[in-house]
């Protein structure tokens, strides 16, 4: 049975950094499609970025240049280091995974096989 599980989040001013991490137990697949979405309150789940199963990293407009994901070798762990955080970045986040994905259109969905609980990541103005 495969877990996820956030952690990392937290209070921060504008302007400030946090780092997420996802950590996957039990097994995806060979090559796992794994991501980051993000939910403020009062709005739609929104796909943030994605290392799909090639390997290649997708973000959505609204964070490129600010945030980087990445993962470990096995992908059993899963990261999103984010700067510049802004106060329009406050939501829960939201670690996703599936067997196999690619590109892009993975984040305009919110039909992942597996999601974890979240964790609350705050920008204070």
């Amino acid at each position: 049975q495969v877990h996820l599980v956030e952690s990392g989040g937290g209070s921060v001013q504008a302007g400030g950094s946090l780092r997420l991490s996802c950590v996957a137990s039990g097994y995806i697949s060979p090559r796992p499609c794994m991501g980051w979405f993000r939910q403020a309150p009062g709005k739609e789940r929104e796909g943030v970025a994605v290392i799909d199963s090639t390997g290649r990293a997708y973000y959505a407009d609204s964070v490129k240049g600010r945030f980087t994901a990445s993962t470990d070798g096995a992908k059993n762990t899963l990261y999103l280091q984010m700067s510049s955080l802004k106060p329009e970045d406050t939501a829960m986040y939201y670690c996703a995974a599936d067997p196999w994905g690619s590109g892009a259109t993975w984040l305009r969905r919110i039909t992942q096989q597996y999601w974890g609980p979240g964790t609350q990541v705050t920008v204070s103005s």
